[in-house]
């Protein structure tokens, strides 16, 4: 077993659905941290989607709050991200959030 320590970074420019990560064929992820930060000085929400293999959409934060110039933890405990599922992140406004997650990829 080989495991990789990465990060996954995006810019939330639009306010449609963005992919954050996606789990490579035969490996596994596990987020160790989901940091959302508003940029702008103005609050914000965030929604944070996993869809499975199958093409189905799970929610795991819905409209999440991000206070003006803050970072907020979402993940209280390791999120699993099982092969060829998606991460996907949604800022209610463009152009004032951005997303980091540190997660460990094994093979």
């Amino acid at each position: 077993m080989t495991t990789f320590y990465k990060n996954a970074k995006v810019d939330l420019t639009s306010t449609a659905a963005t992919t954050l990560y996606t789990t490579p064929v035969a490996k596994v992820a596990v987020f160790k941290s989901l940091l959302a930060s508003e940029d702008s000085g103005n609050a914000d929400t965030i929604t944070v989607t996993l869809t499975n293999a199958a093409g189905t959409v799970f929610s795991l934060f819905k409209v999440t709050a991000v206070a003006a110039n803050t970072t907020v933890e979402l993940l209280a405990q390791p999120l699993v991200v099982e092969e060829s599922e998606i991460l996907k992140v949604t800022a209610a406004t463009a152009n004032r959030l951005h997303v980091v997650g540190s997660y460990v990829e094994i093979s």
